[in-house]
């Protein structure tokens, strides 16, 4: 009896494990569906996870003009890369500092850094200081510095270089290893779960970062893919709301304009690269999520 209620619990353990994947899959696999989907289809015949009509209209009018495309997934990656890699040296060497007993001001600065989770001075002080007086304005670093360092990272790091054995920097150093050594050759290779986690985080925050193009860069050549991607909706939705509101007679050949199938081909355009990248952190990912759970 116990035999079949064990094989019984682990068929519906199973069965809700596959709900829930499929939970997840089907939505992707519908807005993939729609991306290749008529857009005359889907004013008449809705959503469908097939797509009665294929067509590879969304793709085209999306890379109608490739070279602003290319451009943009180049801006998008350097600054990804380059700003996430910047942010997490920065951040741990910040958390490793305020995790060590013997740091002197450890206290005020956690402090410091806590109170900017809490308050900020605001879009347009930010604004004078990026452009004013850092003079990073339409110009590439305006997406790595302002965003360089955030305090709730920080804190993660400091949480979990605590939990780290105090024996071992204190022996590295007794046999006359340096803060930097230590940090390098014994911390980070026991960091690989926190990293990881905090890297694909801040990887996709800005992968998906728009704002910062919108208020600070002018340049075409500097358009992030997402401010590129709405950029281009934006334009296909106002050429289709100006030809259906033509007087009778008049036609200016954009009522078969691909808005809605266009809407969701940006997002696989878009989302990609970063369902390429998500299974190289999958390995630390699920270990790195608890971090901050186990101590505080």
């Amino acid at each position: 009896m116990s035999g079949r209620q064990s094989h019984a619990s682990s068929t519906l353990l199973h069965l809700f494990f596959i709900a829930f994947s499929l939970a997840f899959i089907v939505p992707f696999l519908l807005v993939l569906s729609i991306s290749f989907s008529h857009e005359e289809t889907i004013r008449t015949l809705g959503y469908r996870l097939i797509p009665p009509e294929f067509t590879l209209d969304a793709y085209r009018y999306a890379f109608a003009n490739p070279g602003r495309i290319q451009d943009a997934y180049i801006v998008t990656t350097l600054q990804s890369a380059l700003g996430t890699f910047l942010s997490i040296v920065v951040m741990a060497t910040c958390g490793y500092a305020l995790s060590r007993r013997s740091f002197r001001y450890r206290g005020p600065i956690t402090f410091i850094v806590f109170f900017t989770m809490l308050f900020s001075g605001g879009l347009v002080p930010l604004y004078i200081v990026v452009t004013q007086y850092l003079r990073l304005g339409n110009s590439f670093w305006v997406y790595i510095f302002p965003r360089l360092v955030s305090a709730f990272p920080i804190i993660i790091f400091r949480t979990f270089f605590q939990s780290i054995p105090e024996s071992l920097p204190e022996s590295a150093k007794i046999d006359g290893a340096s803060e930097w050594t230590i940090f390098f050759r014994i911390i980070v290779p026991l960091s690989k779960p926190v990293v990881a986690t905090l890297s694909l985080f801040g990887l996709i925050d800005r992968w998906n970062d728009w704002f910062t193009t919108l208020i600070y860069v002018r340049d075409t050549r500097l358009y992030t893919l997402q401010f590129l991607l709405q950029r281009i909706l934006r334009e296909a939705q106002f050429l289709r709301a100006i030809a259906t509101e033509l007087p009778l007679g008049m036609d200016i050949g954009q009522h078969d304009l691909p808005t809605e199938s266009l809407r969701f081909a940006m997002l696989i355009i878009a989302a990609g690269p970063m369902l390429v990248v998500f299974p190289f952190f999958q390995k630390h990912f699920a270990k790195g999520l608890t971090i901050g759970a186990v101590k505080g």
